[in-house]
């Protein structure tokens, strides 16, 4: 039982790293467009993600199944967990810490995400050219600028500290100055990245988002 737990948390930790770790980059990369290009270099690089061949099963495969794994196994590793914050002396403890409550913040924010942006075109509510009006409405919206906030410093905390705790348990910074150099790369990530995101949702309260075509879909039918 306990060597099957090895091999799970092994797959767990890749899985957060690898392909999760490339959509966060993806992610990131495509939503800074709305800051540094406006609407139209937001719109083309939703349209390029979207000519990619294969994209259902990429997403199916690549994404969704994944972040399903990942999210549930890391739920069940927090459930055993014994997570009391006055017990830990050390920085690393505390990390630990906010790696399972980050987890799952993250776990429900990715999912509430997803519904209220990807599954909306899916279900036809919205087309993929208005995903910048959908996110102006998010971000004009104090509430769910908050919880974005909140959402995106989690998810990236997340994604950043768990790099360090994948080098470490996949024998990659095995030295202790190795694991101190990896610590100072991993906390440049959490603060590039998450300066990147916060830029971007700042960026979808700017008028020029506000414009759409035909856009059916608005926030009170969610509530």
């Amino acid at each position: 039982m306990r060597r099957n737990s090895y091999y799970w948390r092994k797959l767990h930790s890749l899985l957060g790293v690898i392909p999760l770790g490339g959509f966060i980059i993806v992610h990131v990369l495509t939503n800074y467009q709305a800051f540094e290009r406006g609407p139209e270099g937001f719109a083309n690089g939703v349209h390029f993600i979207n000519s990619l061949p294969l994209l259902p099963v990429l997403e199916i495969f690549g994404i969704y199944l994944p972040i399903l794994f990942h999210g549930m196994y890391g739920l069940y590793m927090a459930y055993q967990s014994n997570i009391n914050p006055g017990q830990y002396t050390y920085s690393r403890n505390r990390a630990f810490t906010m790696q399972r409550i980050t987890g799952v913040l993250t776990f429900i924010f990715v999912f509430w995400h997803l519904y209220n942006t990807r599954f909306q075109v899916y279900m036809g509510n919205i087309t993929h050219e208005e995903l910048g009006s959908t996110m102006h409405q998010i971000a004009t919206n104090p509430a769910y600028f908050v919880v974005y906030v909140i959402g995106v410093l989690s998810a990236v905390f997340h994604f950043s500290n768990g790099i360090w705790a994948f080098l470490i348990s996949w024998g990659i910074t095995i030295s202790p100055r190795a694991q101190k150099i990896s610590s100072y790369i991993c906390m440049i990530v959490f603060v590039l990245v998450s300066a990147l995101f916060i830029l971007a949702l700042v960026a979808f309260t700017g008028d020029e988002f506000k414009v759409t075509t035909g856009f059916a879909f608005t926030w009170t039918d969610i509530g």
